[in-house]
């Protein structure tokens, strides 16, 4: 339920109901057929009226979500809808036998707000080194009311969001995105915040740098590569030699004896 604040601004969420306080209230002696009370918005439309302790006229969009108390005046609009965001006026008229003159005339003002959804962070990473790693991060939310903005910190440091709003009009739910471009050298921890009319929610998100690096093999240079070939043929003309040649002189020596 909506609350009054110094009698003159009422706040309520979105489909809750509200009651929009008037300035006179109708003394226990007397009747509501003694009265005229109006109550109107932009100072021409008329969203209730009553005269004669009964109801004269309701506008059409109101239909079947206002009700006004017969003793204190007070507007009660259920569900509450962000199109009944403005001000209220209650004019009430006490009619004697001879004329009717007017006992207050006050205007008070309803804001309506309705709740965004917690925010969602997203990181996408572009481009990543052994040293760095490049990433879009973005927070977004929606449903909400009335314009929203977008804070928060990066290792409880301050950053700037480059943000976007939509909206199908001025009197339309926001949907809301922050973006931010990072080039993270460590794991860090970001949190993002959708601020609106005194209300804020919050969300963080640990962000770790990209560290799957592999050193590459250096392949061994032209020199070494050729330097160890003729040592292999050296080593294997070697080895073909001796068995050539070490079984004939074997041979030999026995034939002498």
């Amino acid at each position: 339920t909506g609350y009054a604040l110094e009698k003159k601004v009422v706040k309520s969420k979105l489909g809750e109901k509200v009651g929009l306080p008037c300035c006179h209230e109708i003394p226990s002696s007397e009747s509501l057929h003694n009265y005229r009370v109006y109550w109107q918005t932009n100072t021409t439309e008329v969203v209730l009226a009553y005269a004669e302790g009964k109801e004269i006229s309701k506008h059409k969009r109101y239909e079947n979500r206002t009700e006004m108390d017969s003793r204190n005046f007070t507007l009660w609009i259920s569900p509450v809808e962000i199109l009944d965001n403005g001000p209220y006026q209650c004019v009430v008229q006490h009619k004697s036998s001879q004329n009717s003159f007017v006992l207050c005339d006050e205007t008070v003002t309803l804001f309506v707000t309705a709740d965004f959804s917690k925010p969602n962070i997203t990181a996408d990473v572009s481009t990543y080194s052994c040293e760095s790693t490049e990433m879009v991060v973005s927070c977004s939310s929606h449903g909400g009311f009335p314009k929203p903005k977008i804070s928060g910190t990066l290792n409880n440091v301050s950053v700037v969001w480059n943000i976007s709003w939509v909206s199908e009009s001025s009197f339309s739910p926001y949907n809301i995105t922050g973006e931010l471009r990072l080039n993270v050298t460590k794991d860090v921890s970001i949190t993002c915040s959708v601020e609106y009319n005194g209300f804020a929610k919050s969300t963080s998100l640990l962000l770790k740098k990209t560290n799957n690096c592999i050193v590459p093999t250096v392949p061994p240079s032209y020199n070494v590569i050729t330097a160890s070939s003729i040592i292999i043929i050296i080593f294997l003309l070697a080895i073909t030699l001796a068995a050539r040649y070490l079984p004939r002189r074997g041979k030999c020596s026995s034939f002498f004896k």
